[in-house]
Formats: structure tokens, sequence, C-alpha cells
């Protein structure tokens, strides 16, 4: 089970899109016309192998739209995770009364999006790919098209390494995680496959969500500079892009 993509929620997608290229020393790799169905544009942006995306609401009564208002803003959104064989996670994360609000099966892709109302108020997605014959399977990542390892970039960022989730009760958020996921609770921590999924108090009056992605620096001089010129500058490891902070690891 691994940390794939994170997704970000905002107003202004090609503003917003400008700013996390430029601090994390990224490119966009693709555009899916296929969120349009959920009343969303967007932008996969590749770092490393991993990816992070940018949704923004274009019409009314959308899910994501209803999360910045609930959230007072722009800010982290969904995790997505790749897991072995998503149509078996989707029947045992179900049969624990946990909703699926989507899910497509597809020959090269499954996926499952659960109701954030039953995932302490994160949307989680659960992913499997099944790479063509000839094709590298860490490499195959629908979600961002054929064309993406073209626009992969790691000089300045190398992937994710974790997700901060915030709630009036991170216990119980946690142990609801550990459920869903199958894995166990190292204290308020669930290890993944090279990251963590972690559970802290809501101390910023946003209520639960996501509060912050850890992402893998390589150059955090780079990332640092190009923060404070923006003044997204947090501290000596830590920047906020889409009214979310990035953890420099």
């Amino acid at each position: 089970m691994k940390l794939r993509q994170c997704v970000f929620v905002c107003g202004d997608l090609e503003s917003t899109r400008e700013e996390l290229c430029d601090i994390l020393g990224i490119d966009v790799a693709y555009r899916d016309p296929g969120v349009a169905k959920w009343g969303l544009v967007n932008v996969v942006c590749p770092t490393g192998h991993d990816f992070l995306e940018i949704v923004t609401p274009f019409q009314q009564g959308t899910s994501a739209g209803r999360y910045i208002e609930r959230r007072k803003g722009d800010g982290g959104y969904m995790v997505i995770l790749q897991v072995p064989d998503a149509a078996a996670e989707r029947k045992r994360v179900t049969d624990l009364g946990v909703r699926a609000v989507a899910q497509k099966d597809l020959p090269e892709y499954q996926y499952t999006h659960f109701h954030p109302s039953d995932t302490a108020g994160v949307l989680l997605s659960l992913d499997t790919t099944f790479a063509p014959k000839g094709v590298d399977p860490a490499l195959w990542w629908p979600p961002a098209e054929k064309g993406w390892l073209k626009h992969a970039r790691s000089d300045v960022t190398n992937g994710l390494a974790g997700v901060e989730i915030q709630n009036d009760n991170p216990g119980e958020a946690a142990a609801k995680w550990s459920r869903i996921l199958g894995r166990p609770l190292d204290g308020n921590r669930i290890k993944l496959d090279g990251s963590e999924i972690r559970f802290v108090p809501a101390t910023d009056g946003r209520g639960p969500g996501v509060s912050a992605y850890d992402v893998k620096a390589v150059d955090k001089n780079k990332i640092l500079a190009a923060a404070e010129k923006r003044g997204r500058k947090l501290g000596p490891s830590q920047v906020q892009v889409c009214g979310c902070r990035i953890n420099l690891v």
C-alpha cells in the first residue's frame, strides 16, 4: 500500500498551478478531461514517480466546492493510495460500512473513492493499475496519462513521504483509518510503504481534513527561496501552497 497521489482543492486553478510548480520545481503532465463529470478542472504534476494534483470546481454544487466552504478556503483535499487489488479492497472496506461514492473498473485501472463523512473528513481513493505488456508497472499510472514520465522531475523534489490529517479527535480518526486500510497504528500514525499517514489535533479553526503533505526535498534551499519570494515560507522546512502546509523531508 503506497501513497501515490495527493490532491489540493482551490478556487483558482491557474494561479495555484503556477505557485505549486514554481515552489516545488515540478511541471504539469496532464489535464484530465474526465474530472469534468464531477464539475472539476485539474492539473496533475509528477514529483519523481509520485503525483500532486490540483482540482478546481467550475460549477455550483460540487463536493469539492462544499469542501472549500467547509474548510474556509483552499487546502488539501484527497489522498490516493495504490494497492495490489482495488476490487478486493473495495469489498473489504464497504463491508465495514464505509460508503463508496465513485468507482471504476477498467482493464488497466481500478479505483474506489470513499465518502469523506466515513473517512474523518478526507476523500480517500484506493487504486490499482495493470500495466500493459512491456510496460514497467512502477511507471504505469493512468490518472496522469501515458506521457507523464517526460514531465517528471526529481531535481528539486522527488516524491511523497506522508499526509497529515487533522481532527477534533485524532485518536478516533486514526483508529478509523487503521480499520479502513487494514494497517496497524503506531501511536497516531499509520505506516505505508515508504510513507506514513499521521493524525493531529485540529487547532486552526478549519475543522477536520488534510492539514499537510510531506514532500521529499532534493534542493530544500531552492524550494525555500521560491516560497519566500512568494510569501509562502513558513519555517526552515515548511512552505505553504494552496492553503496547505508542505513539510520538506
